[in-house]
Parts: structure tokens; C-alpha cells; sequence
């Protein structure tokens, strides 16, 4: 269905991630922005969990080798088909031996990562209840690595008949969250908090943090003023998961991502809530972020308003392949 013709590294095939297995040392991988992967399906009439492709490396290209469905979402990499533009989170029809192009990510949404939904979701065999690249464990999604030059991929259903021509208004601008022209993301206080100097927790909620070139899917590491601990805290290895924010001896936090271990042993300062990891995981290497405090009833909240977002969607795309074509949320 599509042969890969790029050399970039790292696109990966990943679902909504790998759940229910970290009590057996397996880590939940999966999308970095499951907004993104869960719009591209809808897009395409698929189950918001489909497998799709995760492409944080450009320029990306792809030959499709039949006609075929498909939507692009997470950043406005200026894609073309053949030298055709091409609209970002939009759905698209595809001929046989046109190639898909992504550039550089450009526009104001300041995203890092693209997603291309094929119909049904990327045809790979199922490991562990998830379609998901596992890169440490080397299963899942294409062989259990990132996707090579000449890989060639299929659609789970090629010929599903579904309408083109319309696309979603992106969730950074449908759900925008900033503090003074950055990015921002809500943070549970965490287990070992407040055996930080006062100073320190301060300074984190009021300073901005760069994410430096020491990033990847298994964490994002940090850059801005050092936390200090009140005593020297040694702990013993305990449970973390995405979105926990760790603080080493150096004092510079490690927000552990989608591919992180699923234990470790560094004081947990806070925890990015489940609703605001795709802002997280579309902020570029480089960028800077900044935190505000939140408590549970408002982290649930913010979960409720996601979800709200995603079925306003599934409800647009439905009245869109049967109405008129245009932007759909």
C-alpha cells in the first residue's frame, strides 16, 4: 500500500499505547500526540486507537503503490502529494505511484511530530493488546524498529470508501494552553514535592524550561534552575509512568515520555497530567515550556474537556461525509 522512500530516522508505527503491562516491566509506548493519531482516524472513519505512523525526522516521504485514504495530522510539515499541497489535518485521496512529501515542520502551532492514518489503521500484527513500536524491547509496530528506506506497509482496509475534502481545526488552536507565549502544561505535585526546597518549588512554577538535544521517546530532559532537595533523598527503584517528572542528582528534571521504563529510583517532583502529554509530546527539542500547578479535581476535568474535544469530532466527521465539505472542528 505505501513504500517508504525515506532515509530519516525514527518514524515508528504506534497505536494508543500498550496498557495493562507495566506490572511486567513492559512500558506503554505509543503515540507521542494521541490527539493527533486519534483525529487522523476519525478523519478516515477508523477506531480512534488505530495504528498509525509517527514521523518526528524530516523531510519523510512515502510512494503510495495502489489508490488509497489518508489523513495527515500533528504538525504542518508542508506536505505535498506529487507537487500538490496539501492542507494539514485534512483527509486526502491518493492514486497509485503519487508520492507523499513532508518538510519541515512550519505555521504557528510550533508542532514536532506529523501523523499519517491509513484506512483501518496500519496492517501489523498485534503484540501484547497493542499494535505499538517498542523500541527498547525491539516488538511491535513494523518489525519492532523504526521504519527503513523500502519497508512497504499495508492499510488493514484498503478499500474502504470514505469521504475526502475536509479537515479539523487543530487542538493547540481548539484547546490552546500557554503561559506569556509558551507552551504550558498542568502538573500534579508529586510524591517527593515538597522535599524540595520552597525556593526551588517556586522557581519551577515560575521559570521556563528549554528542552534540550538529551530528548527522545523514553524522556524529555530538562534545562533551567537546578531543584534542590532540602536533604540528599535516596530512594529505592518504585512505579513511575508517562508524564512523571524526576528530578537526578543534577538537579534538572527528566519528564519520562511514552517509551520510558515503567520503574525508577530519582525523586518524582510532579506528574504531567494524562491531558496535557500530547502539548508536551509536540513541543520541540530546543523549545521552551512552562508548568502551572493543578490539583486532581482539575487534572480530571481537563481529561473530560480532551475527550469532549475528540467526540465533537467523531460528531463533525460524521455529518461531513454526508454534508457539505469544509473544516469540521
Amino acid at each position: 500500500m505505501i513504500e517508504i522512500l525515506s532515509t530519516a530516522a525514527l518514524a515508528t508505527v504506534q497505536d494508543l499505547g500498550r496498557l495493562g503491562s507495566l506490572r511486567f516491566g513492559v512500558g506503554t509506548a505509543g503515540a507521542m500526540d494521541d490527539l493527533a493519531l486519534a483525529a487522523g482516524n476519525l478523519l478516515l472513519g477508523n477506531e480512534p486507537g488505530a495504528a498509525g505512523i509517527e514521523i518526528p525526522v524530516f523531510p519523510f516521504r512515502v510512494r503510495f503503490t495502489e489508490d488509497c485514504l489518508f489523513a495527515l495530522t500533528g504538525a504542518d510539515c508542508g506536505a505535498k502529494l506529487d507537487a500538490e499541497p496539501l492542507l494539514p489535518w485534512w483527509a486526502n485521496q491518493a492514486r497509485a505511484g503519487q508520492v507523499l512529501t513532508l518538510g519541515l515542520p512550519q505555521g504557528a502551532q510550533r508542532a514536532s511530530r506529523a501523523v499519517l492514518c491509513l484506512p483501518g489503521g496500519i496492517d501489523v500484527p498485534e503484540v501484547l493488546g497493542s499494535r505499538s513500536t517498542q523500541m527498547r524491547g525491539a516488538f511491535g509496530g513494523h518489525e519492532g524498529r523504526a521504519l527503513r528506506k523500502g519497508d512497504v506497509l499495508r492499510a488493514a482496509e484498503p478499500t474502504r470508501a470514505c469521504r475526502t475534502g475536509f479537515g479539523l481545526v487543530p487542538p493547540s488552536i481548539a484547546l490552546p494552553l500557554e503561559v506569556d507565549g509558551l507552551v504550558a502544561l498542568r502538573v500534579l505535585p508529586g510524591a517527593e514535592y515538597l522535599g524540595f526546597e520552597a525556593a526551588s518549588r517556586e522557581a519551577f512554577w515560575a521559570g521556563e524550561w528549554r528542552i534540550t538535544a538529551q530528548s527522545d521517546r523514553y524522556g524529555y530532559r530538562l534545562s533551567g534552575a537546578a531543584l534542590q532537595p532540602v536533604a540528599p533523598m535516596e530512594l529505592r527503584s518504585h512505579g513511575i509512568v508517562p508524564g512523571v517528572i524526576q528530578v537526578p542528582h543534577s538537579g534538572q528534571p527528566i519528564i519520562q515520555m511514552r517509551d520510558a521504563q515503567p520503574s525508577g529510583g530519582y525523586p518524582k517532583f510532579g506528574t504531567v497530567i494524562e491531558a496535557d502529554l500530547w502539548r508536551l509530546g509536540q513541543a520541540p527539542i530546543g523549545s521552551r515550556i512552562r508548568f502551572i500547578e493543578t490539583n486532581w479535581d482539575e487534572a480530571v476535568a481537563a481529561l473530560e474537556q480532551k475527550e469532549a474535544w475528540l467526540a465533537k469530532v467523531a460528531r463533525m466527521v460524521a455529518l461531513h461525509r454526508s454534508g457539505p465539505m469544509g473544516v469540521a472542528a
